[in-house]
């Protein structure tokens, strides 16, 4: 693996995005987190995201991978991802320092828990290119308050550690200049319990909840294959991103 390094021992399962400075998730990335996630085996404790360089977990999916026949091929990638954490027994966690954008900001939502430094952002920017990210849509609706959760989505503005930390994005934010050390003490407290009860009592607090991800990815991926990357407006804010321009709207 060139983009994503993967870890494992009984106690923790490390994933590590490893495309600095930005982390995009593109085809090669994904392909390869993919594969990664899929290596997991419940045999450790718990499992780590994280990734290198303190400018950005990830800034987001490729843009050139939403352009014609490789959109397909990033989707299913990715959302492939989602599945597979979704799929798992053990708790899972995710270590954000910098910005999680996009892309970015889907990826750690799907963790169970989320640890940022107080030089993180969070946000789905997505909009503002005529599209929307299919996941988010479902995490925003049950993560955070409606409302706030819409706005996320449908203006597209990013929001910092704090923020997300008061909307329940978050666990705990922690200064960056000790980022790495407060993060461990937490993860510490977690990994001081029985690696067995952690995943009965996952397993019980998701028996409380509708379990229907998997259902309702589906149908927004049908959506936004079939119906919005058909539209002017989500090709047109697309070109508009890689031209360096301004959209020219049509509302349709």
């Amino acid at each position: 693996m060139s983009k994503v390094r993967f870890e494992t021992n009984e106690t923790i399962t490390r994933i590590t995005l490893a495309d600095p400075p930005l982390n995009i998730l593109d085809i090669p990335m994904l392909t390869e987190l993919r594969d990664a996630l899929g290596r997991v085996d419940n045999g450790s404790a718990l499992l780590v995201i994280d990734a290198e360089g303190p400018k950005a977990f990830s800034a987001g999916a490729s843009v050139q991978d939403h352009m014609g026949d490789r959109i397909e091929t990033m989707l299913g990638t990715f959302h492939d991802t989602f599945r597979l954490l979704h799929r798992l027994e053990m708790p899972t966690l995710a270590l954000v320092n910098g910005a999680a954008l996009g892309g970015g900001c889907e990826l750690a939502l799907a963790f169970d828990f989320v640890l940022a430094s107080d030089a993180s952002r969070f946000g789905q920017p997505e909009i503002n290119l005529g599209v929307f990210p299919p996941v988010a849509a479902y995490q925003l609706s049950r993560q955070v308050p409606p409302r706030r959760g819409l706005e996320l989505l449908l203006r597209g503005m990013p929001v910092d550690a704090a923020t997300a930390l008061q909307l329940g994005m978050v666990n705990a934010v922690f200064p960056a200049a000790s980022f790495e050390t407060d993060a461990q003490k937490w993860i510490d407290t977690l990994l001081a319990q029985s690696a067995s009860s952690l995943r009965f009592a996952k397993r019980a607090f998701r028996m409380a909840a509708p379990d229907d991800f998997e259902e309702k990815l589906a149908r927004v991926e049908r959506m936004y294959m079939d119906e919005l990357m058909k539209t002017s407006d989500a090709n047109e804010g697309l070109n508009a991103f890689i031209e360096k321009r301004k959209p020219q709207w049509r509302g349709e």
